[in-house]
């Protein structure tokens, strides 16, 4: 996967595991891409596991979330799993706000 500003990926590791790693911000002006990179990068040959590393991501918004579950949500129709890992505080806040916590994992 080509890494951009927002997401930067590392290689497949030999169980299936590809690891995207989210910076900056996700909101309406970077949603659309981040969920088109996500789902992209679930359905690449080889991926079981997608873990979405959300600690240097200093805001999302409902478009950012909204486009969090949707790549979620294709991951699954793949037969992948795509969690979050270790949210950065304004990501948990969010996370806990809206109840999705179990939706990625936490």
């Amino acid at each position: 996967m080509p890494n951009d500003p927002t997401i930067r990926y590392e290689p497949a590791s030999p169980d299936g595991l590809v690891v995207a790693a989210l910076t900056g911000e996700v909101d309406v002006d970077r949603a659309d891409a981040v969920r088109d990179s996500l789902a992209a990068a679930a359905a690449m040959p080889g991926c079981r596991y997608l873990r979405v590393d959300v600690s240097d991501l200093g805001f999302i918004d409902s478009y950012g979330l909204g486009a969090l579950v949707s790549a979620r949500n294709s991951a699954a129709a793949k037969g992948v799993t795509l969690t979050l890992a270790e949210p950065s505080p304004p990501v948990r806040k969010a996370i806990e706000v809206t109840g999705l916590g179990h939706v990625f994992g936490l």
